[in-house]
């Protein structure tokens, strides 16, 4: 490993990748260093989406979007709180930070056409269009490399196993025309590629899709590049001249600690602090705990951040995180993450007295502020929450871990989840005893919503009533393809706790990705935060799909060049 470089990356998800190939692309010399024994991060493990207004792919397939809308949209989500500087950076820069990537790079997206910004309420929505979706990428190019990449998850894999795009998956959930033809091909393509499978002593599909997409086409990018990623080297401190961040302390997996330079800027890329135990009950709302969290254990625990308080950095939102409702696997080392489950038809929410508290087809920042809101607000326990859903909905989908009956009958799911992860009476009743729930008020509640799917009109909460809600409706299911009745025993309920796919606080920067000061608010000379490691571009809100990833590429890309031009002047 040299000791001089200029640019060093902590942390290697999709935001450091990005930075990495902008910064070497403007001349600079870049190394990437990772704190495990496997590159990608949280970014690996996600759906690959990012979320850009006014892109070059939407407008190629003739839609209609525009800054002024755009601008008017975020503005509106994040009230005021972030300034009008940030956002404007982002709208300025996303589109060209995925036209350079689309040109020089192998990452390859396809727009999203349906899928629906959050917030169909706020002036300058859009029904689709503004997120992007991974192609599917080939990981034999990345030769050895690929040993290293981090695994996707199971639960963004068809069958456990079998990679696919967005678009594909939201083909298979919504049960649109076609679907199983489309899911045959996809089982086609995996069956017909097992003689690589066997030649690499693996079951893993040599196509990756959605987040492991992503990050495998970017390394493969750097790879041309000969850019490295150095792994097992962990961020410990900065390494500072005067007032200025100059280099990183790192420790190295034998041990010992080690010094590398950064002559004109270090860019933090590591991440949240979600799986720092007693970082998440100084900051988060309570009750809180890691187990709950669908990112990579023992990954993102707020080191950079504590790094960056330590020489006076200014902080913002570090009592918000990007909610997702969780379910706990056993055999798996992080939770999984409901984000299609809950607008299913046929399965419900309730807490503790057996009623709803929020629209389960609403999005999963907001449904986790709800669990929250309704825990420390009311005389019952919202946290964990239950999923109830009868023998019609376990026939038809899935529910977390538990694969539609039609493909995996309670049979096969393993005896031990019963009672922990699963639960299963022949009546409502029954289910509520072994869960702890008010009888009273989940008969209230299911009769309520029997009422509902006959309608068509949840008049508690509105879940099925716009667009982002029913994007992941039944479309066979009338009138409301997010709401059906839950009359068919034997019924079942699953346990949800308030998780995350990361936190949304972190170091405060200006619109170049530069970390302020505290006291001042003017920028640490050298030192460059962005992604989860960073506050939220997105203030308090959850805009559209590939928030999260969205903002860290572009403010990745953003930082780069900016660096590149600062050593021009230099």
């Amino acid at each position: 490993m040299k000791t001089q470089y200029d640019v060093v990356i902590v942390g290697s998800g999709a935001g450091a990748m990005t930075a990495a190939l902008t910064a070497h692309d403007a001349g600079l010399s870049v190394a990437v260093i990772e704190k495990s024994d496997k590159y990608g991060g949280t970014s690996a493990l996600s759906g690959g989406g990012i979320w850009i207004p006014n892109n070059h792919f939407f407008k190629k397939k003739g839609g209609q979007d525009s800054y002024d809308q755009a601008l008017k949209y975020l503005q509106a989500a994040t009230q005021g709180e972030v300034s009008n500087e940030r956002i404007r950076a982002y709208l300025d820069h996303a589109p060209q930070m995925v036209e350079y990537l689309d040109k020089y790079t192998q990452v390859k997206y396809a727009v999203a056409a349906e899928y629906p910004d959050y917030y169909p309420h706020l002036p300058g929505f859009l029904p689709g269009g503004r997120t992007l979706d991974p192609e599917l990428f080939d990981s034999s190019k990345l030769g050895e490399e690929l040993t290293n990449l981090r695994l996707a998850s199971p639960a963004t894999l068809l069958m456990g196993k079998i990679a696919w795009t967005a678009r594909d998956a939201h083909v298979a959930i919504s049960r649109k025309f076609g679907w199983q033809l489309m899911i045959l091909k996809l089982m086609l393509r995996y069956k017909l590629d097992s003689r690589w499978r066997k030649k690499h002593k693996t079951k893993r599909d040599r196509r990756v899709g959605l987040g492991n997409s992503l990050v495998a086409s970017l390394r493969a990018s750097m790879l041309d590049r000969d850019i490295p990623i150095f792994l097992n080297t962990e961020f410990i401190d900065f390494v500072m001249e005067g007032n200025r961040v100059v280099g990183v302390n790192v420790s190295l997996a034998a041990g010992n600690e080690h010094v590398i330079n950064a002559e004109h800027g270090v860019i933090i890329a590591s991440g949240g602090f979600e799986q720092n135990q007693t970082l998440r009950e100084k900051y988060l709302p309570l009750p809180t705990n890691v187990a709950w969290s669908a990112t990579p254990p023992g990954q993102n625990t707020g080191a950079a951040l504590s790094a960056g308080q330590e020489i006076g950095a200014a902080t913002a939102l570090l009592d918000k995180a990007w909610w997702a409702p969780t379910i706990r696997v056993p055999s798996e080392d992080k939770a999984r993450g409901l984000f299609a489950e809950r607008a299913f038809p046929g399965a419900i929410v309730v807490n503790s007295a057996g009623q709803r508290f929020t629209n389960e087809a609403g999005p999963y920042l907001e449904f986790g502020e709800a669990m929250y809101e309704d825990d420390q607000h009311s005389s019952h326990r919202c946290i964990p929450a239950w999923a109830i859903f009868d023998a019609n909905f376990r026939f038809k989908y899935a529910m977390g871990p538990l694969m539609p009956g039609q493909i995996m009958p309670d049979r096969r799911i393993p005896k031990e989840w019963y009672d922990s992860v699963v639960w299963k009476a022949d009546s409502l009743d029954e289910v509520a005893a072994k869960i702890d729930v008010d009888p009273k008020g989940l008969h209230t509640t299911v009769d309520k919503v029997n009422t509902y799917a006959n309608s068509g009109n949840d008049t508690d909460f509105g879940r099925g009533g716009n667009v982002f809600d029913r994007y992941y409706g039944d479309t066979n299911v009338k009138p409301n393809p997010c709401i059906a009745e839950v009359v068919k025993p034997p019924f079942y309920a699953m346990q949800i706790q308030a998780g995350d796919i990361g936190t949304k606080g972190g170091l405060l920067t200006n619109e170049h990705a530069q970390v302020l000061h505290e006291q001042s608010h003017t920028p640490i000379s050298g030192l460059y935060a962005i992604g989860n490691a960073s506050a939220a571009v997105m203030g308090r809100s959850y805009p559209g799909a590939g928030s999260t990833l969205g903002p860290a590429m572009t403010f990745g890309y953003i930082a780069a060049k900016h660096i590149a031009q600062g050593k021009a002047h230099d």
